[in-house]
Order: C-alpha cells, then structure tokens, then sequence
C-alpha cells in the first residue's frame, strides 16, 4: 500500500511553530486544499491545506507539538491506491527475487519491466506538462539560488525543485504532480517571475500518482538489472566509491563557493542575512554538505570570539554582565516571549543602522473632533466606530504623496534609493502578546469610511492573532498612537526598511492667540521620527507642517 507524506509548508515564520489544533481525523476521506491542522506562530494562526486528494492513513503529530518547515504531518493513501499497491507488490517481488538469485538473467528483469509498462498503459498515458512559478507574493525578476532537481530525476508531487531569494526573503518552489522531469530550463543566477516556466514534467494523464510510482519502480527494475547482468568488479566499486565527495570534502567545497551556490535552506539563509554573515565562509556538517543552523551558530561565534580577543577591533559591541539581583532581594525569573525576543532585536538592528532624529509639532485638530463627532449617528449606522486614526492615516498618505522622498528605502549594499509608487501605511496595534503592525494597502485610494473599516477589522484580527505574515508586509510609513492612553510626546524608533515614523500622543486643550485675544484649541501633538540619512531637518518639517494643516481643516484633502 503506497502513502504520500504530507509536510508543515513555508508559513512565512522561522524556527518551530505551535499544533493548537487539528483538524482531521485517521480513516477520513480528504479532498485537495481541506485544511488538516491550525499552526500558531507568534503573531497569527495558519491552517495547513492537504495537497491533495486521499484518505487519512495516519497522523503524525498531535495538538501541543512543536513543528517547522519540512516536519511530517499525516499520511495519505492516494485515490490511484489499488494501482499503487500492485505495482508496489511487483517491485517487491523483482527485489526478492533479486536477493534469492543474483544470478537472474537479464530476460527475467525485462520482463519486469515489460509488466511495469503494461500496468503504466493501462493506468494511462504520459503527457508532458509544463512547470511554471506559482505566485511570488508581488515578487519580479527573482533570482535562483539553488537547484534542487536535475533531468531524469524521479519527482514526488510538492518536492522542492527551486529555491529563489527575493530582497525579503528565500523560497522554494514546489512541483505541482508526481513524474519525471523531462527538461530543466533554469539555472543559477536566472531571473525568475510568477508564470516562466521552469521546465517540463512528464506525468501519468489520467493520474499524476501513479506516475510518481511507476517511474519509482521503473528504475528498481532497471537498477535490478544493471546488477544482475554486470556484476561489478571491486576495482569499480572502489571508483564509484571515490567518486562521490565525502563530508569533510564537501565541507571543504562549501567554504569555497560563493554565497549564492551554497547549500542551505531557506531559514538558514534567513538568518545568514540577519546575523551579516557570508555563507560561503561556513562549512555545513549536514547532508551532502548542507549548513545547519548550528553550523551557522558555530561560526558567528567563533568570529565573535576572535573579535573581543583583538580588543573590539572586530567592531562587536563591548557586552554587560548583570549583577546577582537575589543578594538584594527576592527576585522571579520568566523566559522572554517570542514576539518579545524578535522586537527587541529588530529595535536594537533599527537603533544601531539608523540615525534617528525626531521633530516635534502640535496639530490643531478642534474643528476635525467637531466633524468626526458629528458623524457618530452615520457611524453606528454603518456599524463602524469613527476614531482620529482614518482621518490620521489619509493625512498621511495625502502628505507621502506631497513630499514622496518619505515613501522610500535605502539599499546601502546597492548605494541606491528604492521609490514607492504605492501608499501602504502601517498601523500599530497594543495586543495582550505584544506590538503588531497590520498593514492597510492604497491609502492614498480609500474613503474615511473604507479606512475606517479596515481599522476596526485588522486592530480585531491582530488582538485575537489571526493576522497572517502577508498583512504585516510591505509597509511605506507607520503610525503609532498612544493618544487612548496619554502622554505628551515621545520618540518612535523607525520601522526599517522605511524611513519615518509618527507618533501621536494624546490631544488636550491648550490656549492660542488669535489676534486679539486667546481662544481655547485641542492640540494634537506630533512625533516624527526619521532616517537622517534618506531626509533631511528642512523635509521634516515641512512633513509635520503640511501635515497639522491637513488635519486642521480636513477640507483640504479633497483638494
């Protein structure tokens, strides 16, 4: 009976992921994309779709297990079952055979053959279909940096064949059916976009998985035969033996290759760009030579080491250590979170590569609170709560579009500045696990009322952590406000890769001159943080000022 291995996909997160829940059951009859099991990472839940068609064989994790990427979930038993299980008995048959009589004659494994080749016609003919790249996420022209697969090769249905690296992040590309690869038209160093086709797959036309198992048993025959009609010489066994590389060689090639041709996976690439360092100075200890993360571990610190030995000439940064707190008092220690981990490094990676500067200012918002009160009856009507947040957000983006050397990013390895054409804005929401940004689209393109909407709705998903990775993606300008809790002013740490950042303390009322006498205002005040090295003290100013007219009188973004 043939299974099929149902794997934890690339959920867009690194490291292990949580099983809260799952969803299907042994015996249960699957049709393709049912969702079999919820994973919770640290910021969203995702539903794991099955593949394909089949019935449930067995399940392999349970709720409360740890998983990542690759992990096996459950077991299959495909539609094309019977087919699978009599070619699978005619195999094993040919390999008892084969340790029963090592002498078989070359006719006998032909005939094998010929029986696997009935039972392909039978099932149904071949056909070749192309294999084009999925969709990218908006990605274009992304390199390839490693393949997978080679002509001829035996290809299981969702078996990597790519991987790609876009300017965020490393992905592989699966197959879409079980079959042979029958041409390969990449390499390398190719710029790939959604729809090239990558080559072509010669697959069963009535079934793709019996396409997988013929060609299987296919080459056991044949590999049967191969042994059985020229036995090797041990002066050819040796040579094939000195032909393949072993660890300490591939090791040794690994080093020598360039950062691009190594053999590493995706999160071990990930974290490579995160920690700085040059993968083809690394030596894997894994498969074949691939680089585990523990290999990467070892040798960032190793040249943290070398580094404080030559007295901080490396440029680490000089460390602390903490005192015993217990000899003052009693003292509890709780493990740091996940999503508290990740934000503080991303803090400290923002703080030590951006200079920060933050310009200060106060927006008259009165006649604005007039306007958004009034609209209170609209509102319920609606069924959407009407906050200063819709108003701050198309402000934002009217400004962006005014002043767009704010609605940029600096590539330093490229020494070139990356122009946005769109207005995406990130919007910071306070949740019991910690700080999100859910990121609204084309804000620039949406009402009050639209805005609104997505407000109430991504704030929602984020408190409950059913945000997914894409939904806190692709951010131009972030606000974060602190105007529901209080405050007067604080300085906000630039979200990188962009290049400002508002903060929004809470509004009070405050006196202001009018000519000739002072009358009573509701001032809003206003912190915006930038990257000095993408704007300039002049430009932020100006950013603060265009932008408290806007909000003063609103009637101006309909200008």
């Amino acid at each position: 009976m043939s299974a099929i291995d149902v794997s934890v996909p690339d959920v867009g997160v690194e490291g292990e992921v949580e099983v809260i829940e799952v969803l299907v059951a042994k015996g249960d009859q699957l049709d393709a994309e049912t969702p079999i099991v919820v994973l919770e990472t640290d910021k969203a839940t995702v539903e794991v779709p099955c593949p394909q068609a089949g019935k449930v064989a067995s399940i392999e994790i349970k709720v409360g297990a740890k998983v990542k990427e690759g992990d096996l979930l459950l077991r299959l038993e495909s539609a094309s079952e019977e087919s699978d299980e009599a070619d699978s008995g005619r195999s094993n048959e040919d390999e008892g055979d084969s340790k029963q009589d090592v002498e078989v004659d070359e006719a006998g494994a032909e005939e094998n053959e010929k029986h696997v080749g009935e039972s392909s016609e039978k099932e149904g003919a071949k056909e070749e279909r192309d294999i084009s790249v999925p969709d990218l996420g908006g990605s274009e022209a992304v390199e390839v940096i490693e393949v997978l697969v080679e002509e001829g090769d035996s290809i299981d249905a969702e078996q990597a064949l790519l991987v790609l690296e876009s300017d965020k992040a490393t992905m592989e590309i699966p197959s879409p059916d079980a079959g042979r690869l029958v041409s390969l038209q990449v390499k390398v160093g190719d710029k790939l976009s959604e729809g090239d086709v990558i080559g072509k797959l010669e697959v069963n036309s009535d079934a793709s998985e019996a396409s997988s198992t013929d060609s299987g048993a296919s080459a056991k025959n044949k590999e049967a035969k191969s042994s059985k009609s020229e036995p090797k010489s041990s002066s050819q066994n040796a040579a094939n033996k000195s032909d393949r590389p072993s660890q300490d060689v591939l090791s040794e090639q690994a080093v020598n290759q360039t950062a691009a041709k190594v053999h590493a996976g995706p999160a071990v690439r990930k974290l490579a760009r995160e920690l700085g360092a040059n993968l083809s100075h690394v030596a894997g200890s894994g498969p074949k030579g691939r680089i585990l993360k523990d290999d990467l571990k070892k040798y960032v610190k190793t040249q943290v080491a070398r580094a404080q030995d030559g007295g901080g000439a490396g440029g680490a940064l000089p460390a602390y250590k903490l005192p015993d707190f217990s000899q003052f008092g009693d003292v509890e220690f709780e493990a740091m979170d996940k999503i508290q981990r990740i934000t503080a490094s991303n803090m400290v990676t923002s703080w030590l590569n951006v200079p920060h500067v933050t310009q200060f200012d106060e927006a008259d918002i009165t006649e604005l609170e007039a306007f958004r009160k009034a609209q209170k009856a609209e509102a319920e009507k609606r069924d959407l709560k009407l906050t200063p947040m819709p108003f701050l957000l198309k402000a934002c983006a009217r400004v962006l579009v005014e002043l767009p050397q704010f609605n940029v990013s600096l590539d330093m390895e490229q020494q070139r500045v990356v122009k946005k054409k769109y207005v995406h804005i990130g919007m910071a929401v306070d949740t019991p696990n910690g700080l999100v940004v859910p990121v609204i689209r084309d804000v620039d393109q949406k009402s009050i009322w639209q805005l609104a909407q997505e407000c109430m709705e991504l704030a929602d998903r984020a408190k409950n952590r059913k945000l997914s990775p894409a939904e806190m993606q692709g951010g131009c300008f972030t606000i974060s406000s602190l105007g529901g809790i209080g405050g007067t002013a604080f300085t906000p740490i630039v979200n990188v890769p962009e290049v400002a950042i508002l903060g929004v303390s809470k509004a009070e009322m405050k006196p202001r001159f009018n000519g000739n006498d002072f009358d009573a205002r509701l001032m809003l005040p206003l912190s915006l943080s930038y990257d000095h090295r993408a704007i300039n003290g002049a430009d932020a100013a100006r950013f603060t000022g265009l932008l408290g007219n806007m909000l003063g009188d609103i009637r101006l973004l309909l200008m």
